[in-house]
């Protein structure tokens, strides 16, 4: 179905949708303030920049807004240079965005809607096309800055000023669309990526070296028959592992009938690809089914197994597609290749997600987890950091009371390291940056850095130590 046969759709009320209102508003401003106020003392080894994007959209959305796989992306950057911090933000600005910024308003239905602009908005050559979306994650790799999300390609910023150079295709080898979360191995720089798609192959897996240069193009996975969504994957030094759970892109029939395009089919299990990294057949075992957004980290162990450490949901609640409840919990699942068997700890039994290491310790074992969430009673919204030591097994947090928080990152110093996340407070609606010491996060933060305007609530980001640009 094209857009001539689709009216074009009403503007979507933006007060009344959850994912568009509070602490989801959409920013439109785009600033640069350096000098930021702090309360508390910046640490004066910590150089570098911390980065995050989100879904944001450009102009009020038309027909549906789908958080959070719609949405244009917003790349936020707060610098440190020891004594002072700064901040800027820029809209990642593809093709879509630059002729919704012409038009002055939405262009494009949500992300799941027939409609597209015609000849008669666009002209020809973009008319009855998709947009790209690449607001999900930003990650430094081969001197690039990459903003990127899944199914669609990462996009090139200038790491001075965050303005959009284009699609990064690596030469052209990767032309297919990528992940919203590869994995870079810290012992040789290499990226792992993967990619879904809605025609066979259904999933493929990419290799980009430490340099930029693609050295395995896009290889197709053996025993993937259908359209299935993945968000994310885990990288040990052997394998690149896929959780493949049992949620079925119908695209087509979502057209016809008006409905959500995703399926949760319970029916079919989880089944988990081990994907040797060495370019030999794909291992796979299967599991009960079960759905997961974000891994933390995974590793092979000396006898051969592979250990993940990720957050496990019954179902992905956040789609709103079953009515089944689910909470997300820190869950270690150990596989044995050589049996083809795998078997399931849950960590904790808190309520979390964006699950984060320091990434220098990626496909190696992990001391320590941290992750944003809600304590038990607490009001909806994720108003909690929690940290988890797996050496001690033991579990702290910081409640942030009425401040929404973000993803935490690890943040590398000279001499000490620390985490750091944004918060919207939602009484005053207004966004600071915290900094936790790494070794006591649970004091709570060794200082805020008020910023100049409200951060929306987004999803992922990075931190590039060195002296910002």
């Amino acid at each position: 179905m094209t857009s001539s046969h689709v009216p074009r759709p009403a503007v979507v009320d933006r007060a009344n949708h959850p994912y568009l209102s509070g602490v989801f508003a959409p920013q439109r401003k785009e600033v640069d303030v350096t000098g930021l106020p702090i309360t508390g003392e910046l640490p004066p080894d910590l150089v570098g920049s911390y980065l995050r994007n989100g879904p944001n959209p450009r102009f009020d959305p038309i027909g549906s807004y789908t958080y959070p796989l719609d949405g244009d992306a917003m790349v936020h950057q707060v610098d440190f240079d020891g004594t002072t911090a700064g901040y800027r933000n820029r809209f990642v600005r593809t093709p879509a965005v630059i002729a919704e910024e012409k038009a002055g308003r939405a262009l494009w239905s949500g992300l799941f809607d027939p409609y597209s602009p015609t000849a008669d908005e666009l002209g020809p050559d973009m008319a009855n096309t998709g947009r790209d979306l690449p607001d999900i994650n930003v990650v430094k790799h081969g001197g690039r800055l990459l903003a990127m999300a899944e199914t669609a390609p990462p996009y090139a910023l200038d790491p001075a000023d965050l303005s959009t150079i284009g699609r990064e295709t690596c030469d052209g080898a990767m032309l297919v669309g990528s992940t919203a979360h590869p994995k870079i191995d810290p012992s040789n720089g290499e990226m792992v990526l993967f990619n879904y798609a809605f025609e066979a192959p259904y999933l493929t897996w990419s290799v980009v070296s430490a340099d930029g240069t693609c050295t395995r193009p896009p290889t197709a996975i053996d025993g993937v028959n259908a359209p299935m969504m993945i968000h994310d994957m885990a990288l040990t030094e052997k394998y690149a592992v896929i959780f493949v759970c049992p949620l079925k892109f119908d695209i087509f029939g979502a057209f016809a009938t008006g409905g959500s395009p995703l399926e949760w089919q319970p029916e079919l299990g989880t089944r988990i690809a081990l994907v040797p990294r060495d370019g030999s057949a794909v291992r796979w075992i299967e599991a009960e089914a079960f759905w997961v957004w974000h891994f933390a980290n995974a590793y092979d162990t000396p006898t051969g197994e592979v250990v993940i450490d990720y957050v496990w949901w019954n179902q992905p609640e956040a789609l709103h597609i079953t009515d089944d409840p689910s909470v997300g919990n820190i869950t270690r699942t150990v596989l044995d290749p050589a049996k083809g068997r795998c078997s399931h700890t849950i960590l904790s039994d808190s309520d979390v997600e964006f699950p984060r290491v320091d990434d220098r310790l990626l496909t190696r074992p992990h001391g320590a987890i941290a992750t944003a969430g809600q304590l038990p009673g607490a009001a909806d919204g994720i108003n909690t950091v929690f940290f988890d030591n797996l050496t001690s097994g033991g579990q702290t947090f910081w409640d942030s009371g009425s401040v929404s928080v973000g993803e935490p990152i690890f943040m590398s110093g000279d001499s000490n390291n620390y985490w750091g996340t944004i918060g919207t407070d939602i009484e005053t609606m207004t966004s600071a940056f915290y900094i936790f010491p790494e070794d006591s996060p649970e004091t709570g933060p060794l200082c805020t850095i008020d910023l100049p305007i409200r951060v929306p609530a987004g999803l992922h980001g990075c931190w590039v130590p060195g002296p910002p640009r």
